[in-house]
């Protein structure tokens, strides 16, 4: 016997894909389905794309553009100048050289990575044996303590930061960097320690106990399982010192003159007399850029680490 396979011309081979049970109708209608979803998508994700890298642009070129074309708008309806004035223009350098010669943006940039480093630094070496202490340890009032931690970090800033500034006061920690650590520590390292004891959660606890049966303390196991936890302790790294970089209220209420840092510095750009938009443009272009440069520096490290913690092994 002979077979014949009819085909209609509106469905292409690809769309035809028959399994075992129904019909290649039915595999046609959710194929063209899921081709729509999937351009639904891609239309949402680049709406989102464009909405969320069009300010780094206009950051980016208004930080080059001269001193009075950063937003220099074109006349109206002139759309054709309106991209003209966006994309073409002549780059320079005078207000990245004014930031840093007239407004000792230098020292600022000095106290954000002293004040940022420094607490991030303190929080994952108390944040590790903090978190492995509750990880490991089986005492009374464990989850409650666990629990005590994190909600300190869910206090909003604003409510701790007149307790904060009247215990500094007394303790001589205004205006200065140590203080400033201090403060943002105070908010880093129960966020240190919650996410960290998910990464010693996913460590089998079997590794332990082989080092400790072979001779070694509890102090010397912990460090030799720390290496398995490095993508979560680069992820953890990266967003304290992304939260005390980018903190404006400690800084502006704590840190004083003496110890100002990137965002307060930025802010005092803006007089009464007007506002250089150029000047502000290259503050924030200077702000950003190390962060972004961090994050693209262990970006493998932080697709691990978040994710190291989320199964338990």
């Amino acid at each position: 016997m002979s077979s014949s396979v009819l085909t209609r011309p509106d469905i292409d081979d690809d769309d035809v894909v028959a399994g075992p049970s129904g019909n290649a109708e039915d595999q046609v209608v959710r194929g063209r389905g899921a081709r729509l979803t999937g351009y639904a998508i891609s239309f949402f994700l680049g709406i989102y794309a464009l909405f969320t890298l069009a300010p780094f642009f206009v950051m980016f070129t208004a930080a080059f553009k001269a001193t009075g074309s950063s937003f220099d708008l074109p006349a109206e309806g002139d759309w054709l100048g309106a991209l003209k004035k966006l994309f073409v223009f002549t780059p320079t350098l005078e207000h990245f050289t004014k930031l840093f010669s007239e407004s000792n943006f230098e020292r600022y940039f000095l106290n954000s990575a002293l004040a940022a480093g420094g607490s991030a630094v303190i929080s994952i070496v108390l944040g590790t044996t903090a978190a492995y202490a509750i990880s490991r340890g089986r005492f009374r009032g464990r989850s409650d303590l666990y629990f005590w931690i994190i909600s300190t970090r869910m206090a909003p800033v604003v409510a701790v930061t007149v307790p904060l500034y009247a215990t500094f006061r007394a303790l001589g920690l205004l205006g200065t960097i140590p203080g400033l650590i201090l403060a943002y520590t105070v908010f880093n390292l129960p966020f240190a320690i919650w996410i960290l004891k998910g990464f010693f959660d996913s460590v089998p606890y079997d590794i332990e106990e082989a080092y400790m049966v072979d001779g070694h303390s509890r102090w010397q196991a912990l460090w030799k399982i720390v290496p398995l936890v490095v993508p979560g302790l680069a992820a953890v790294l990266v967003l304290c010192v992304l939260l005390a970089w980018n903190d404006f209220i400690f800084a502006a209420v704590m840190g004083g003159e003496q110890a100002k840092t990137l965002p307060v510095a930025t802010q005092g750009l803006k007089s009464a007399s007007g506002i250089d938009w150029g000047q502000i443009m290259a503050a924030g272009l200077v702000t950003v850029a190390p962060m972004l440069l961090l994050g693209i520096v262990i970006r493998k490290y932080m697709v691990q680490g978040l994710t190291m913690g989320a199964v338990k092994q």
